[in-house]
């Protein structure tokens, strides 16, 4: 898993009727764009997040595209 700062960390839900829990990478923690990183979420809590399969990054070039 690779990211930058800025780009969205989204993990998803793991069982029905749960929602996405969306945040932002404020930065990056290991080497070469690796985990971990500290993000900060929606309600403006920050934390320390090491992705586990259930997460996705969205690239900032993307989301400027869509």
């Amino acid at each position: 898993m690779h990211a930058s700062k800025g780009d969205q960390l989204v993990q998803h839900g793991r069982v029905v009727g749960q929602h996405d829990h969306v945040s932002e990478i404020v930065q990056v923690l290991g080497p070469e764009g690796n985990p971990p990183y500290r993000v900060r979420f929606e309600d403006g809590h920050e934390a320390i997040m090491s992705p586990g399969p259930d997460c996705q990054v969205k690239h900032r070039e993307t989301q400027q595209r869509q």
